[in-house]
């Protein structure tokens, strides 16, 4: 048997086209009408097949919902044949899916092989190169990748497609070392300036982009790595020139420094970097550059423009001057040993890890002479110390009198702070107070425990030393050891004497989460050459003669040094324990399990320089 069946409207909307006839007879699923509603246009068909009966609107009538639109007699419903989906050519292509893949191919490097040749004939790698070389494989979003410079008034939108991809910056989110730390921890914003495209200047676009991805990271709480070789603001995008005067009201030079603290912040650098690319570099948490970098402030032209001179690009800021100062933390071969260093940074910051090794502690108790007047190799004791290829010191050229650095101990990641005796007999100057102290504020501010190996005879002292500020740059030292919340683990591996051994433990030996001693280690308020020459003055005056001055001196220097020495201090419970240096890396890791996550907030304090 069957029934009329009518078609109706689905929503409130206006009639666009009737597509069948009176009398036509329809197949089910056969489109029979178009309806527009809010723009977008439905296409209306058939449930059944049978004969159009009738047709109850026409062309531009406005209907309700629920309103007929024809009526379809002959039609079955109980036989109604069900209507299966078209076959789809999944192989077809669309004008505006061509449209974008075309445009995104002229971003690629294989769509600029004159770009990507003047990069290999100065030993470099693209933009891209390094974006791949760091992130895991096929982890990679890239934001804005189809922003072009602004500057359609003065040149072709195919010029600028083909010559500005990525408005000369590319930008997104991927992971770093997810197979090791697992994606959560190893998810990162990544950035690079590629220089290929308008010097890698800071453009209009790039900059949005920039604070678009600052923004994300600081919402998401994510590491950042931003590879910033390129030449500073950019004057040639003219399309702005009627909204833009000064553009100092950009929000660049606010985001990155308020990611500060947030989550770790790593800038590369190969090549020339000056300007505001410059300042992106200097903001970061930590610094890396390869040996051919050349940065500043400002670049040749502006410092022409300034009425200071010509210089070239290699004049200004070149590697040996920005180690030296410590504006470069790691100084690196090439891109792919800055990039290698980078991953292994950021790994630092993402957990332990289970692939480690360590060679045979017992050659700690060797490291250190048994002659107390002998120097040694601090870096061999921290490389004897630490995991296999674990270490990586910052800042090695500046305030060399102190060590810092990042290690492995068991897998479980730690800053370190060590006194070299091979620089100032390991006394604590400006540039290493200075150096210590900023070093310990990136571990408070990203959770590492520290490691302080004490050899320290004291604070750096003399007039020379009085010129350089060291009242307050040998200080932050000790601010910063004082007030960190993350545990702090103290060695005393030979001297620990003065208010300098304080600094490199928290301002007491009872200040760290334990305060321990190799046997090699002699302690006091002084040194104790020092406090013999000071503290029995007269009686050295009183001597006969000079050998008899020679011999009382021994006598009270050996007096001191017995009083002085790890297992005499260790009986007044001034340190808590005495220990086979073999032993040191139990220690630490028995001492980060005891003392387990940071459970109070770290507080914050006013730096003294």
């Amino acid at each position: 048997m069957t029934t009329p069946t009518a078609i109706t409207a689905p929503m409130a909307a206006s009639v666009i086209s009737i597509d069948v006839e009176a009398g036509a007879v329809i197949k089910p699923g056969q489109q029979v009408a178009v309806l527009e509603a809010m723009k977008m246009h439905h296409v209306i068909e058939a449930d059944v097949g049978g004969t159009v009966a009738s047709i109850a609107v026409k062309v531009d009538d406005v209907v309700n919902e629920n309103d007929i639109l024809l009526v379809i007699d002959n039609a079955d419903k109980g036989d109604a044949i069900q209507r299966s989906a078209a076959a789809i050519d999944i192989a077809a292509g669309r004008a505006d899916l061509d449209e974008v893949i075309a445009r995104h191919n002229v971003t690629l490097d294989t769509a600029r092989p004159d770009a990507t040749a003047r990069r290999r004939k100065i030993g470099s790698r693209t933009a891209r190169e390094n974006i791949d070389d760091l992130c895991d494989p096929d982890s990679f979003i890239e934001y804005g990748a189809l922003a072009i410079a602004a500057q359609r008034r003065r040149r072709s939108l195919d010029d600028l497609m083909a010559r500005t991809p990525a408005d000369g910056m590319i930008a997104g989110f991927g992971t770093v070392n997810a197979a090791e730390f697992g994606e959560h921890a190893a998810r990162c914003a990544v950035l690079a300036y590629d220089y290929t495209v308008l010097a890698g200047t800071q453009g209009h676009n790039n900059h949005k982009k920039k604070d678009r991805l600052f923004e994300l990271a600081q919402e998401w709480q994510s590491p950042v790595v931003f590879f910033t070789e390129g030449g500073g603001g950019r004057p040639g995008d003219v399309d702005t020139d009627d909204l833009i005067m000064s553009w100092l009201d950009l929000k660049t030079f606010a985001t990155w420094p308020q990611l500060n603290g947030v989550a770790p912040r790593i800038a590369v650098n190969s090549g020339r970097c000056f300007a505001g690319n410059a300042v992106i570099f200097g903001c970061a948490d930590i610094t890396i550059a390869t040996k051919n970098s050349n940065i500043g402030l400002a670049g040749p032209a502006m410092i022409e423009g300034g009425g200071l001179g010509k210089y070239t690009p290699e004049d200004i800021g070149p590697i040996d001057v920005q180690t030296t100062n410590g504006v470069v933390d790691v100084a690196c071969e090439d891109e792919l040993d800055a990039t290698a260093v980078t991953r292994q940074i950021l790994g630092f910051f993402q957990g332990t890890t289970q692939n480690w090794s360590a060679g045979d502690q017992r050659l700690l108790r060797h490291l250190v002479p048994e002659n107390r007047m002998r120097i040694y190799d601090i870096r061999a004791v921290i490389t004897a110390l630490a995991d296999v290829d674990s270490v990586i010191e910052l800042r090695p050229d500046y305030g060399s009198g102190l060590v810092t650095a990042l290690v492995r101990v068991e897998g479980h990641p730690f800053g370190l702070i060590a006194n070299d005796p091979s620089r100032l007999g390991g006394a604590i100057d400006g540039d290493g107070g200075e150096k210590g102290g900023r070093f310990l504020q990136l571990c408070e501010a990203y959770g590492l425990p520290v490691i302080s190996l004490c050899d320290c005879p004291g604070f750096m002292v003399g007039p020379e030393s009085e010129k350089t500020a060291a009242v307050r740059r040998g200080s932050r030292l000790i601010v910063a050891t004082a007030n960190l919340s993350v545990p702090l683990f103290t060695i005393i591996v030979r001297k620990g004497y003065g208010l300098g051994a304080q600094a490199m433990a928290g301002g007491s030996f009872h200040q760290p989460f334990f305060t321990i001693a190799w046997p090699t280690a002699e302690m006091g308020p002084m040194g104790l050459e020092g406090a013999v020459e000071l503290g029995f003055s007269k009686e050295l005056a009183a001597a006969a003669n000079e050998d008899e001055r020679n011999t009382l001196y021994e006598q009270l220097l050996a007096r001191m040094y017995e009083k002085g020495k790890a297992v005499s201090v260790a009986t007044a419970f001034e340190i808590d324990a005495v220990i086979d240096p073999a032993e040191t890396r139990k220690w630490l890791v028995r001492g980060k399990r005891s003392a387990g996550p940071r459970t109070r907030e770290a507080r914050r304090f006013v730096d003294v320089w």
